[in-house]
């Protein structure tokens, strides 16, 4: 029996695409399909496609539609609030996203996040550079993670690893998640399940790791961002619309809330205009959290692992579904 062919609709070097790409199953062709080639290129290279994966470059519906043997979608992101769900669910044709291989680098940012802001770390670099050495630390302004409160929202692959991250530094941990974990899980990652109000109400640090679906935009309300202790900061390496950017915004120049640390916004990339960018007490990088080295291999490897499931008539695993 002939092997599958994958075209790989892809926005990334080809250093990466090399990478990707020789994980490819003896006896399988994956055709690399560059974002930028003509919608009609496009649909020539999967119009003979067993599968399609996809990472850094939009699927058209026409392209989708095009691939009429098309067995899986296989995403290399977590997120897939990009595609057409509604259209692949009428194609009969599931997606799945990479399954977690970039939680670990996510998980890392977030503490990243954390640690900058507790420690100023914003400010003392550009300080230290400048040769005005401490000036940025009084003494008053920097903290430890020990005995914080950490409020996960989202409990899934990420969430796990910060959850475990923070422990290392003797925070507490306690979650906010509609799919709830078993009591065996909760004890075996020390966490304590609490309500969404209960969680704003009470965490130092506010971390959000939940996918962006119609049920999670502006979750971080303008309501919840009121709860939340004047000490309290907010992190999110989720996506920009979980968060009520405008209302954020607000909370953090009245100074009702401590600090934010940012991956991701509304708009992306940022507007350079965005008050967001001006503040001193807001750590910014640019959607970056899930992208080191290390994740290329761990995404390939489940990539073309989950398609080989599908092929051998199985059901894939990290299947995502319209919200």
């Amino acid at each position: 029996m002939p092997g599958a062919k994958v075209a790989f609709i892809h926005g990334l070097s080809s250093e990466i695409v090399d990478v990707i790409i020789s994980h490819t199953p003896k006896e399988w062709i994956t055709e690399v399909v560059p974002r930028d080639a003509s919608p009609e290129e496009q649909k020539a290279l999967v119009a003979d496609a067993d599968f399609l994966m996809v990472y850094g470059a939009p699927l058209q519906d026409d392209v989708l539609r095009a691939a009429e043997n098309v067995r899986l979608v296989q995403l290399l992101a977590a997120g897939y609030d990009r595609m057409n769900l509604r259209l692949m669910t009428a194609l009969e044709v599931p997606c799945a996203n990479n399954g977690g291989a970039n939680s670990i680098a996510v998980a890392d940012h977030a503490v990243l996040l954390m640690l900058t802001l507790y420690k100023q770390q914003m400010h003392t670099d550009p300080a230290t550079r400048e040769g005005r050495w401490s000036a940025p630390i009084t003494g008053t302004n920097t903290f430890e993670m020990a005995d914080k409160l950490v409020g996960v929202l989202g409990m899934g692959n990420i969430g796990r690893r910060v959850a475990r991250r923070v422990q290392g530094f003797d925070a507490r941990v306690q979650y906010f998640d509609v799919n709830l974990l078993d009591e065996d899980e909760e004890r075996a990652l020390h966490l304590s399940r609490v309500s969404l109000d209960e969680l704003f109400r009470t965490s130092d640090i506010l971390t959000c790791h939940t996918p962006l679906t119609s049920d999670t935009y502006h979750i971080v309300s303008r309501d919840l961002l009121a709860l939340m202790k004047p000490t309290a900061v907010l992190i999110n390496t989720s996506r920009g619309p979980v968060v009520d950017e405008a209302a954020l915004i607000d909370a953090l120049q009245e100074r009702r809330i401590a600090g934010a640390g940012l991956d991701v916004f509304e708009q992306e990339p940022v507007d350079p205009q965005n008050p967001l960018l001006k503040m001193d007490n807001v750590v910014v990088t640019p959607h970056v959290a899930g992208t080191t080295w290390n994740t290329w291999f761990r995404r390939a490897s489940f990539g073309y692992d989950n398609m080989q499931r599908v092929w051998n008539g199985e059901v894939p695993l990290a299947a995502v579904h319209e919200h």
